[in-house]
Parts: C-alpha cells; sequence; structure tokens
C-alpha cells in the first residue's frame, strides 16, 4: 500500500480524524507574528491552515491525502474563509516540494509509519522561508503510551531537528527548542502524559 492510498483510508474510516482545532502550541508560536504567505506542510484535515486563514494569513497547504484535503476545504467554507485563503495542494513531500519563499513555514507532526524522509523535507522546508520569516516543527517526543506501533519510530528532539537543517551560520536565529508535555486521553478516556517538542528559528534579514 503506498503512503497515499494509506492515509486516504485513515482518513475515510471515519468522519473525522482530529478535533478540527489548531494545534495549541502553533498558535501560541504565531500569535505574534504579521500575517503574510504561510505553507502548512501535512495540513491534514486543515485545522491549523483555517485558523491561520482566519487570522489573515494566505496559506498554501499541502497533504497527501485527497479525503483529507476534501474534508479540510468543506469545513474552511463552513467557517466562512475566503476561497482565496487558503490554496489546497495534494502533495506527495516525498517526491516534490511546493515552489516559492513564504513568512511562515510549519510543519506539524509530520510523522509517519510508513517511509517518509522527515529530515530532508524539512530541510527544504527551511529553504522555502523569506527573509525575516519564521519556521516552526512541531513534533512528538514519545509515542502514546498505550499504542506500540510507533515504538519502532526514531522521534528526535528539537536540536537533532536543528542540526538536521544545516542551517548556515548567521542567517537564522533559535527563537524556541524545548520539549513540553501534554495530556492527552487514551482510547478509554483516561488523562495520560505525552511529550511533544518545537522547535522556531527565523531567517535574519541580511
Amino acid at each position: 500500500m503506498s503512503e497515499q492510498q494509506f492515509w486516504d483510508e485513515r482518513y475515510g474510516a471515519s468522519d473525522r480524524i482530529w478535533s478540527g482545532e489548531p494545534n495549541t502550541v502553533l498558535v501560541r508560536e504565531v500569535e505574534d507574528l504579521e500575517p503574510g504567505r504561510a505553507l502548512d506542510l501535512g495540513s491534514g484535515e486543515g485545522g491549523d491552515a483555517i485558523w491561520l486563514a482566519g487570522r489573515g494569513w494566505h496559506v498554501t497547504a499541502v497533504d497527501i491525502s485527497g479525503v483529507a484535503l476534501e474534508r479540510a476545504a468543506k469545513d474552511a467554507a463552513r467557517a466562512g474563509v475566503p476561497a482565496d485563503r487558503i490554496d489546497w495542494r495534494r502533495i506527495d513531500l516525498a517526491a516534490e516540494f511546493p515552489d516559492g519563499e513564504y513568512d511562515l513555514v510549519s510543519a506539524s507532526f509530520l510523522h509517519s509509519h510508513g517511509d517518509l524522509p522527515r529530515e530532508r523535507i524539512l530541510h527544504r522546508a527551511a529553504r522555502a522561508v523569506a527573509p525575516g520569516g519564521v519556521l516552526l516543527v512541531l513534533g512528538h517526543a514519545t509515542g502514546p503510551a498505550w499504542d506500540h506501533s510507533h515504538d519502532h519510530m526514531h522521534l528526535p528532539s528539537p536540536q537533532e531537528v536543528l542540526e538536521s537543517l544545516e542551517l548556515p551560520d548567521g542567517e537564522w536565529r533559535v527563537e524556541r527548542a524545548e520539549e513540553n508535555e501534554r495530556i492527552q486521553n487514551d482510547p478509554d478516556g483516561n488523562p495520560t502524559t505525552r511529550t511533544d517538542n518545537v522547535l522556531r528559528v527565523r531567517r535574519r534579514k541580511g
């Protein structure tokens, strides 16, 4: 099964996988930024893209799943987001990357059980950030305690992500690189603690 088939089947198996709300860490990290052009990598059902568009950003939202993108576009329309605010694109990031420069490039939990070249994708993501713009990478530091299917996955620390970007000296400023804990309910509704990480770097203007 291809990555595209896997994600289409996963999204198609239920009416909704995610909450529809933006990632709380993304909101915290972006709400102080001046809206411009944003690239949302692995946009899923569109929670982040819709929130960004509602804040005045022009968003290119990329995902491998057409099922997820169709659902996201319908949610955006229901939320009253103007159609020209979000460009929904079905792209396999393992094979291609969107053109252009962006004031914000965001990758929220860009993980996969398949053969996803995450480091290469994030490396290209950094090169798509315009001078003065921000690259924001949110990731899991631990898998869910009740699901051991993630045990084979390497979940890099913020420092490992930063080093893999190979950012030229003097051209970037690290604004945040840290881990944080959050509460996530298990399938039975019991609260458990999970650790995520965040890396926010800004490209200098000159």
